[in-house]
């Protein structure tokens, strides 16, 4: 690993400091709901740019962020690109069910307010 890989390396929790209140606190605001939303959809890591939001580049960094410390994503460099995944066997291990319960509960919210 090259100075410029380790200066690009993110800081992510481990497994054993990953809290509740910090996960639940993260998924609790819509834009980072979205954000776990399209992740869940996709078998592939995306992108940062993959996301489009109705706020400002700044927000949508604060959003990753906080969805990262808290331990619900994970976030790699590839290249020049922010690739994101779901820390799903962290996160299920730690909280059975709780990731699959608000992931159903957000699609049938959605369904019943597009109604």
């Amino acid at each position: 690993m090259t100075e410029r890989d380790t200066a690009r390396t993110l800081p992510h929790p481990e497994p054993a400091r990953i809290r509740l209140d910090a996960v639940l606190h993260a998924l609790s605001d819509p834009m980072r709901l979205s954000i776990v939303r399209d992740l869940a959809a996709s078998e592939a890591e995306l992108a940062c740019s993959h996301f489009v939001l109705p706020v400002t580049k700044s927000t949508t960094t604060h959003h990753f962020r906080v969805l990262r410390e808290s331990g619900v994503l994970r976030q790699t460099y590839r290249g020049t690109a922010k690739m994101n995944t779901l820390r799903r066997q962290d996160l299920e291990a730690l909280f059975p069910g709780l990731l699959t319960s608000i992931l159903t509960a957000a699609e049938a919210e959605a369904t019943r307010l597009s109604e």
